[in-house]
């Protein structure tokens, strides 16, 4: 790892967290229920997990426990990585959705089976040290006696409202008095409270097989969705390993398809045969060549990235091979912007959590409704909502991705993780649909490449492309930048991280060389870093 950066220049400048053992989210309350895990005898799992199931309810903005899931943990020995994700109902065919230009947004029809209560289960049994019920008891004390809302998630909140007010439960679930609850006020979930103890007590057999799945079909049912106890039973969660590309003398490792990871990647390997380490962090050469590397890995990762048993024509492998990120490198001119059409590889609302401790295990997690509450779709009396994958599949037969029943959907959330040649060096997150690629790829650069410390790399402006020549600016960031950008033929528009979450809500969790961690939040959420 390089040395720590002490040059912190960005607006919203917060302190790093130094400790032994930390943890690092996007909700203060979330963070310490973590940290009460750790203070237990716990270790990163435990904390992580137990600040997840937090956040199901206090951010139900990003997830809940419809949500799915994906984890990369390092347990002091080796990486594994955990894909969540639910697959389609099986009764789902292209013939279902003739017609739409797109998938349904929202509604029932967009509702894919959740995979988040899987993942706890997973990660606990395989790696956890405290008893599974224990995780949920600052979930089911905030649910029973309330929290105050935040006024970053109360403003999700209202806006969550005018989208989803009258679909299936969600007033009764998220209404009170026919209205979203407002900044600091505080907010009950008796029904959630119960449905976490079930949840708890049954090791999530309730949810997938029990009386929580009956319910949650029986709404199915009502509302003419094809969901089934079927779909329900037969979700499995996946230990699936990795995928990785190396840049500046470290690893970065993403989940494998069906997420976006791989973009992040081909980014990096596209860079990697450039002159981007001869440039200053804050250039206007090199925000250039990053945007035009993301643009591409993007156009390839949403035209080929599928369910990983669905990429038969073209795979992991072919997107990642050098020879061909040296020819979409070759693409790039360095002094005007293009839109980069598809290449050939073969010629011819989301919440986020670092954890780590004392002993080693670090942990990144990412769980998500997908658009802010997802598919609006609540089920009444338990406090669950549920997720809009499904919206991720494609109606274009052609593509890999091309919606089919007991298939998983493209996604955009994406847990990252970086190896060292002597070890883990971060776990982190970016949130935010499309600018998670984008952030992954940002922060590696800015952590590894040019030696800046997680927090300051996550004060940092952020930009992001929006499609073709388009690209979102943060209005903190440099105008000379921006000029420059602009004058190479990028469409530049500016977003205020303070009314937009489409810049993300980074959380980063370093290893220093001498012990312990150092972590960085993000200022455009209510993010904490905790340790001890």
């Amino acid at each position: 790892m390089k040395r720590l950066s002490t040059d912190h220049h960005y607006p919203s400048r917060r302190s790093p967290l130094m400790a032994d053992n930390a943890v690092a989210t996007s909700h203060p309350l979330a963070a310490q229920a973590g940290l009460s895990m750790l203070a237990k005898g716990g270790n990163a799992v435990d904390a992580a997990l137990a600040a997840a199931v937090v956040l199901t309810l206090v951010e139900p903005t990003g997830c809940g426990l419809g949500s799915d899931a994906f984890a990369i943990l390092w347990d002091g020995k080796e990486l594994h990585g955990l894909n969540a994700s639910g697959r389609s109902p099986a009764a789902w065919t292209a013939e279902r959705f003739a017609g739409l230009d797109d998938m349904p947004v929202a509604g029932w029809e967009s509702v894919t089976v959740p995979g988040a209560v899987s993942s706890w289960v997973a990660l606990s049994e395989r790696f956890g040290k405290l008893p599974f019920a224990e995780l949920f008891e600052p979930a089911i004390r905030y649910a029973t006696k309330g929290f105050e809302v935040t006024p970053k998630i109360a403003e999700l909140w209202a806006v969550g409202a005018r989208a989803h007010r009258g679909r299936p439960g969600f007033d009764e679930t998220f209404l009170r008095d026919g209205r979203p609850p407002q900044a600091g006020e505080r907010f009950v979930q008796p029904d959630m409270a119960v449905t976490f103890a079930k949840i708890a007590e049954s090791k999530g057999r309730a949810f997938y097989e029990g009386e929580l799945a009956e319910r949650i079909v029986a709404e199915a049912k009502k509302h003419g969705a094809a969901l089934s106890l079927d779909d329900m039973a037969s979700h499995r969660c996946d230990w699936c390993g990795t995928i990785s590309r190396g840049f500046a003398g470290v690893e970065l490792h993403e989940i494998p398809p069906n997420g976006q990871g791989i973009a992040a990647l081909m980014a990096l390997g596209i860079l990697e045969h450039t002159n981007i380490r001869d440039l200053d962090v804050d250039s206007v050469e090199a925000a250039h060549l990053q945007i035009e590397a993301i643009k591409m890995g993007f156009r390839d990762s949403w035209h080929f990235v599928a369910d990983l048993d669905f990429m038969p024509s073209v795979g992991v492998k072919d997107l990642l091979d050098d020879a061909y990120l040296a020819r979409r490198a070759a693409e790039i001119d360095p002094a005007k912007a293009k839109d980069f059409g598809v290449g050939a590889p073969k010629l011819g609302g989301t919440v986020y959590v670092s954890a780590a401790d004392e002993d080693g295990m670090m942990v990144s997690f990412i769980q998500s409704n997908y658009k802010g509450f997802g598919s609006g779709v609540a089920i009444p009396g338990t406090g669950i909502h549920l997720q809009n994958r499904g919206y991720g599949f494609s109606l274009d037969p052609r593509s890999q991705n091309h919606v089919a029943g007991r298939k998983r959907p493209f996604h955009t959330i994406i847990p990252g993780f970086i190896m060292g040649p002597d070890g883990p060096l971060a776990s982190f997150g970016v949130m935010g649909g499309p600018m998670q690629a984008q952030g992954h790829m940002q922060m590696t650069l800015r952590t590894q490449l040019w030696g800046q410390d997680p927090q300051m790399a996550a004060d940092a402006p952020r930009w992001r492309v929006v499609d073709g020549l388009s690209v979102a600016c943060e209005e903190t960031m440099d105008p000379a930048i921006t000029d420059g950008l602009r004058a190479l033929g990028h469409e530049i528009t500016f977003e205020s991280p303070d009314s937009s979450f489409g810049f993300g809500g980074a959380q980063i969790i370093q290893r220093l060389p001498s012990g312990g961690y150092i972590a960085g939040t993000d200022p455009r959420k209510d993010g904490a870093a905790v340790g001890f």
